[in-house]
Order: structure tokens, then C-alpha cells, then sequence
């Protein structure tokens, strides 16, 4: 049974950092690909980043890139996001999710198992 638990989210105040992790169990998880995505309250959910099976490629939003890392660390079954000059738009409830059968995309239709996600606020 795969589970994901994220953690690591919190109150930060504008141009802050944050570290979010995802700890995988349940999978062969250096098999896997791995993305983040975040909903924010009366918005739809929306990919942040994903990263391939090896660490080698990664994907970004946009509106986070040069700003959010994703890394993973197969020792540990466990994938980053690292935050930095973090925005009161970055305000969400952050998850992880992945699945078997991908590689990298930004489609959160690809993906069929998801943690509970962690919130993340950011003040002005």
C-alpha cells in the first residue's frame, strides 16, 4: 500500500524559506517519479514541480521556478521541496503525489496516489 506523508509546512513571512518533505513508503520509490502540487483555498489544484526517477530531470511551474527546488533522496524515500523568497501567493496546502506508471508530467490526471498535504502560509 502506497502512502505519502508530507511535512515541513508552516507560517512564514514574505521572501522566507520553507522545506517541505514527502516521505514515500509502500513503493520501490528510486522507481518512481515524484511531483508537488498545491491547492490554494478557492482555487484549483496546481502543479508546482516534478522530478524523474533518478533525480536527473525536473519540471517547473512558471510562477515557482528559480525560486522552488525538488530533490529526492531514494536513501531516505523521501522528496524535497525546498521554498525560498516565498510569496503571500504561495499560500496553499501543498502534497506530493506520484504513481507507477509516469515520468515526469505536470498532469495531476497522471497521478493516482497523493498524501493529505501540509499547509503553507505566507504573510505580507
Amino acid at each position: 500500500q502506497v502512502q505519502l506523508v508530507e511535512s515541513g509546512g508552516g507560517l512564514v513571512q514574505a521572501g522566507g524559506s520553507l522545506r517541505l518533505s514527502c516521505a514515500a513508503s509502500g513503493l520501490t520509490f528510486s522507481r518512481y517519479s515524484m511531483g508537488w502540487f498545491r491547492q490554494a483555498p478557492g482555487k484549483e489544484r496546481e502543479f508546482v514541480a516534478t522530478i524523474n526517477w533518478s533525480g536527473s530531470f525536473t519540471i517547473y511551474a512558471d510562477s515557482v521556478k528559480g525560486r522552488f527546488t525538488i530533490s529526492r533522496d531514494s536513501a531516505k524515500n523521501t522528496v524535497y521541496l525546498q521554498m525560498n523568497n516565498l510569496r503571500p501567493d504561495d499560500t496553499a496546502v501543498y502534497s506530493c503525489a506520484t504513481d507507477p506508471g509516469i515520468s515526469t508530467t505536470r498532469d495531476q490526471r497522471d497521478y493516482n496516489y497523493w498524501g493529505q498535504g501540509t499547509q503553507v502560509t505566507v504573510s505580507p
